[in-house]
């Protein structure tokens, strides 16, 4: 993505361009042909069929490729690059419903030990590069209060106590990073799953998901993300934005491909003679997922750009991409299966695995109400509103590293969070081509 402003190096504004550049965009060929291939309805029906947690093959595809270590580092032999071509990959796997553990192994796994491991944690990044192994992270837990799960020193170690939930891939990952509260911060720790209790957790897609326990884990000194040097709470703050990105990301591509088998479908089906495409309110429906659609891409692209340009900056807008994939998009997708008829809740039509996935995320994200929570907690005290409440106190947890960023989904509970304050120009919403962001990238 562009992000320059010719003769404004000194100004705080960055200007976005929300097309992808060249090298982007034969990223997104090289990972559509190849799921397009390898992800087929045979493949993925297969696939379900052998009851095995992923599909290897088309991971060791993957690595081959060189798709699993694009953002990676190029000393384990990634390509280096960052956030935005990490979504590329990511959209693409939700496009195709491609079940491989993608979004775990580098949005939960890889990328905060990219970005804030030690030399010696970082080597555990070029077995996945290779398509070897699969790393996660645990950042979901039972209720909505923030991080309970505690880290005690003892010594050169650290014990750690507590449960985590929705953690997936856990039986198969060579490594799960999880985050517990050291008393000045989260910090995040590797601890490998041989060292927790694991129990199965069901998913909607139909991926291993592991509920986990953690009664007096005892791990050394190697296993704190970053070493004892490492600013506290900076791994556990990039590993709760990359698990945002990534989510939405995923969702992206969800809602495209289930807007592509929509919208053959309503061209090809007729009823009374006519094509359904023909009737008003068919298209009508249809524009109402476009707009879905677009919504999120606009601000999952947003995000993602930030998490390269200003990570600082790219909580709100992230929040933002967040809601969206957990309330307009699940919507739109129910509207695909209302547009399909009865052959939309058929589990041998492929629509099935699109809206499996997009119920999935907006569970693993917490839920719409847990994002506007969050969106007014932010825009509160950016404002300088001094709002107080579970939100706002789960929100400055996480700027000091030291709990919330990862919200549990509240349901029907009554939201605290007072939402006020006018946006400033630079919050606007403007068109995706030439988009001006501000400091703060609001984009609501």
């Amino acid at each position: 993505m562009n992000s320059a402003v010719p003769g404004e190096a000194s100004e705080p504004s960055l200007r976005m361009s929300f097309d992808l550049d060249e090298d982007q965009r034969e990223l997104r060929g090289l990972a559509a042909g190849l799921f397009a291939r390898e992800a087929a309805g045979d493949r993925l029906e297969a696939h379900e069929r052998s009851g095995e947690p992923f599909d290897r093959a088309l991971w060791a595809s993957l690595a081959r490729s060189g798709l699993l270590g694009v953002s990676l580092p190029e000393e384990v032999g990634g390509a280096g690059l960052g956030a935005v071509e990490l979504a590329v990959v990511l959209r693409e796997i939700g496009a195709h419903v491609a079940p491989i553990p993608a979004f775990a192994a580098l949005a939960l796994g890889a990328m905060p030990i990219a970005r804030h491991g030690t030399p010696g944690q970082r080597e555990l990044l070029e077995p996945l590069v290779a398509g070897d192994t699969v790393l996660t992270g645990a950042v979901r837990e039972p209720g909505a209060s923030g991080t309970a799960t505690t880290a005690r020193r003892d010594g050169d170690s650290h014990v750690l106590d507590g449960v985590k939930t929705f953690v997936p891939y856990a039986e198969v990952a060579s490594h799960i990073l999880v985050p517990a509260r050291t008393g000045t911060a989260v910090e995040v720790f590797l601890v490998e799953p041989g060292a927790v209790a694991l129990s199965p957790h069901p998913s909607a897609t139909g991926e291993p998901m592991s509920r986990i326990r953690l009664d007096g884990v005892r791990v050394g000194a190697d296993a704190l993300l970053g070493g004892p040097d490492a600013d506290p709470g900076s791994a556990y703050r990039t590993l709760c934005r990359f698990a945002r990105a990534g989510a939405t990301a995923t969702v992206s591509g969800v809602i495209e491909g289930a807007l592509g088998l929509t919208t053959e479908y309503v061209k090809t089906r007729e009823q009374f003679e006519r094509k359904l495409a023909q009737f008003q309110a068919v298209t009508m429906q249809i524009g109402d997922v476009y707009i879905a659609k677009r919504s999120l891409d606009v601000a999952m692209w947003a995000g993602v750009w930030r998490l390269d340009e200003s990570p600082d900056e790219a909580d709100e807008v992230l929040t933002v991409a967040s809601y969206n994939a957990c309330d307009p998009v699940l919507k739109a997708l129910y509207t695909c299966q209302h547009l399909h008829g009865g052959i939309g809740l058929d589990v041998t039509y492929p629509l099935h695995r699109f809206f499996a996935w997009g119920k999935h995320y907006a569970h693993l994200l917490g839920g719409a109400e847990a994002q506007l929570d969050s969106l007014g907690a932010l825009i509160a005290t950016r404002e300088g509103l001094g709002t107080k409440g579970p939100a706002n106190d789960r929100l400055e947890e996480d700027r000091e590293g030291r709990g919330g960023g990862w919200t549990e989904e509240r349901g029907s509970e009554e939201r605290t969070t007072e939402r006020r304050g006018k946006p400033s120009p630079q919050e606007r919403t403007e068109p995706p081509s030439g988009a001006r962001q501000g400091d703060t990238c609001s984009l609501t």
